[in-house]
């Protein structure tokens, strides 16, 4: 595995808040003179914007699970090779809100194809490429799913549909994998205010690149 310390990725359930962190931490990290590129996934370029369209549009129930997380890798690739690395190698601070981590356990752990085969095929897709932090915004799902309900202006997609259950199991297989990666991992309290969340992610991005 691979690590870039520029390159910063948040990760949560749904209604976590890592949306509109993530926006506040571009702007506080520019005025303090970074070059930052604030990107997503699935996303972040016109071929990986479309995949996207694709993956979470709720029409698509009948989508496939190894389908699903195909797709997200073939979008993560092509994200990676046009956006992220070329802004890394010009000495940039990449932002980039999910990651191989949202694959790991949306598709590893609550989908059950399993985490490892997941990584398995997110190694061949980004050549191991990992992020050197990785935020998690940890919210229960009741608070997550309540903030959707509560926002009438955010996009609903397939994956907002999904059971209490489902929800659950994304944040157990979240709280996992950070047990395992402590060093890149950094689990957040989410449900604070947006202002003590980002003033927490503000000054542990500053400690980690120094």
């Amino acid at each position: 595995m691979r690590q870039h310390k520029r390159f910063i990725t948040v990760e949560g359930g749904e209604g976590a808040g890592k949306t509109s962190v993530l926006k506040d931490l571009h702007q506080a990290l520019i005025l303090e003179g970074h070059d930052v590129l604030m990107t997503r996934e699935p996303g972040g370029s016109v071929i990986a914007e479309k995949i996207r369209d694709v993956i979470l549009d709720p029409a698509h129930k009948e989508m496939d699970d190894r389908t699903e997380a195909l797709l997200y890798a073939a979008a993560r690739r092509q994200h990676l090779t046009e956006k992220v690395l070329p802004h890394l190698e010009k000495g940039g601070v990449v932002l980039c809100d999910r990651y191989v981590d949202s694959s790991l356990v949306y598709q590893g752990g609550a989908r059950g194809i399993g985490i490892e085969e997941v990584r398995e095929l997110n190694h061949f897709a980004t050549e191991a490429f990992y992020p050197g932090k990785t935020f998690y915004f940890d919210v229960s799902p009741e608070v997550g799913l309540g903030r959707i309900a509560a926002n009438k202006g955010r996009e609903f997609n397939r994956l907002d549909g999904e059971s209490l259950a489902f929800h659950e199991q994304v944040r157990a297989t979240y709280l996992t994998l950070a047990k395992e990666e402590p060093a890149r991992i950094t689990v957040i309290d989410a449900e604070r205010t947006q202002d003590e969340v980002l003033r927490d992610v503000l000054q542990k991005t500053r400690a980690h690149l120094g």
